[in-house]
């Protein structure tokens, strides 16, 4: 006759998920609760665009327990007040729930934990989010990774279990009261967020299509169609994992369900696995090295001369660099909260080291506008774009949005897509319209300069001065 919580964060889903499962299969009564506490994730509460994803998300899961014939109770913080006040109002004798590892979130986990046993409180956390903890994957002399390959080579060593079906849920005759998902305050005032609500279907039903479709339709031709922009080659399920609408697992047995079907490109599924490789990976480097949330791991980059430019900062953000490749991929970002993993790197090349402003302003910017802003992958991807985290790049690595355009955006669609000023330019034009003849321009009706900015830096020389300053730091 026992009465669980399942206290539910970032694992918005029925499938797979490892703390309902198992409160479900222990306790007759299974009452699942949501408790809005941003404050607690200290400097990295969530930002715009993800606060709107978690209202679909939630308003998703609770259709789907209705479904059920369970409900979604909604809280606010803090957490540990929450817990005690459903504890007294259901007589609950266990919480259940599955692990973050946000450096502020493991430590809070642990206080809540403690605080439940003490009151005589079953508390039980899972894994849900990652194929491996983090601390179960190591090198031969017992240190954490900081290389990819090798730390991605250990995930072919052991078997990765198949994810859990959804349990079914037997539930109280009386539910406690609930907050309404309005009352959490999560969408803007202004609903900037059309655009982003055409594009994506937030919930675990819509993760469970897009899965399929890709796994059906692009998977094949996933290592050709991957870093093209214009096309829908990759998976976009960053977003869907981050807030738990589906698991890695779940993706792991699509991909080989789909292996063992029709023939695949050569090394299609090994590309995009790796992908989920580096999620993993991310999340291996937040829990061991919990400062590079905000100082890099490469201490000598604490010495690099960033420059202060609040207007070079403001034109990245806004998408008026006067570089087509890289104001297109700022501009997917603003209108879909989302943005090419080959255009990351290229738009995060060029504020680092083109600019030469501080990673962390674009870590922070991302974070703001990313659907999928996630803490562990966030801070490895800026990090490793900068030079100065794990298996990052190389300090002289510096990608060149111009001849970037030119072999991943070729007829410059994806920039006429997200700069339509340049639509009517030539295609040889459009990642470069500082070249187009004058003759040329005046025919056309473009104006440079007014119709759309000049170049904010000097590729080459920017270039030139990104290496010199990091010539100061070596050794």
């Amino acid at each position: 006759m026992s009465t669980a919580l399942v206290w539910l964060r970032r694992d918005l889903r029925l499938t797979d998920n490892p703390a309902l499962h198992e409160a479900a299969s222990r306790h007759r009564y299974i009452i699942p609760v949501y408790i809005h506490a941003p404050e607690e994730a200290g400097d990295w509460l969530p930002g715009a665009a993800s606060r709107w994803w978690r209202h679909r998300s939630l308003n998703a899961l609770s259709r789907e327990l209705h479904h059920h014939h369970a409900r979604l109770i909604l809280r606010r913080g803090p957490s540990l007040a929450a817990l005690r006040a459903l504890i007294r109002e259901t007589g609950a004798g266990a919480v259940y729930w599955n692990r973050l590892y946000d450096p502020l979130l493991i430590q809070r986990d642990k206080t809540i934990k403690a605080a439940l046993r003490e009151d005589g409180v079953h508390a039980e956390s899972h894994n849900a989010a990652l194929l491996r903890e983090p601390w179960t994957v190591q090198t031969k002399t017992r240190e954490p990774y900081k290389v990819f390959t090798p730390f991605w080579r250990t995930y072919g060593e052991v078997e990765i279990p198949g994810p859990l079906p959804v349990p079914r849920l037997s539930t109280p005759a009386r539910w406690p009261d609930s907050l309404a998902l309005e009352d959490l305050a999560l969408l803007p005032r202004i609903a900037w967020y059309q655009d982003m609500a055409d594009f994506w279907e937030p919930g675990e039903a819509g993760a469970a299509r897009r899965l399929q479709s890709f796994c059906r339709d692009w998977l094949v031709t996933y290592p050709d169609n991957r870093n093209r922009p214009e096309v829908d080659g990759t998976a976009r399920l960053s977003p869907h994992l981050h807030h738990g609408e589906i698991s890695p697992r779940q993706v792991w047995r699509a991909v080989a369900e789909r292996v063992g079907g029709e023939p695949l490109q050569d090394n299609a599924a090994e590309a995009f696995l790796r992908e989920i490789g580096w999620r993993e990976f991310a999340h291996h480097v937040l829990f061991h090295f919990p400062e590079t949330v905000e100082k890099p791991m490469q201490r000598r980059f604490e010495r690099y001369p960033w420059r202060e430019d609040a207007d070079a900062l403001r034109a990245w953000q806004r998408g008026r660099t006067g570089i087509p490749l890289v104001d297109a991929g700022m501009r997917q970002l603003w209108e879909l909260g989302w943005l090419h993993n080959r255009v990351r790197m290229v738009v995060a090349s060029f504020l680092t080291k083109n600019l030469r402003v501080h990673w962390l302003a674009g870590d922070r910017w991302f974070w703001d506008t990313l659907v999928d802003a996630d803490l562990a992958s966030n801070t490895l991807g800026w990090q490793w774009a900068a030079g100065c985290g794990a298996d990052a790049a190389p300090y002289f690595r510096v990608f060149n949005p111009v001849s970037q355009a030119d072999k991943f955006d070729p007829e410059g669609r994806y920039i006429a897509r997200f700069v339509p000023e340049l639509a009517k330019l030539p295609m040889k034009y459009r990642a470069r319209p500082w070249e187009l003849p004058e003759g040329e321009a005046r025919r056309l009706g473009f104006h440079p300069g007014r119709d759309y900015p000049e170049p904010l830096v000097d590729l080459k020389r920017s270039r030139a001065e990104a290496l010199a300053g990091y010539q100061t730091i070596k050794g």
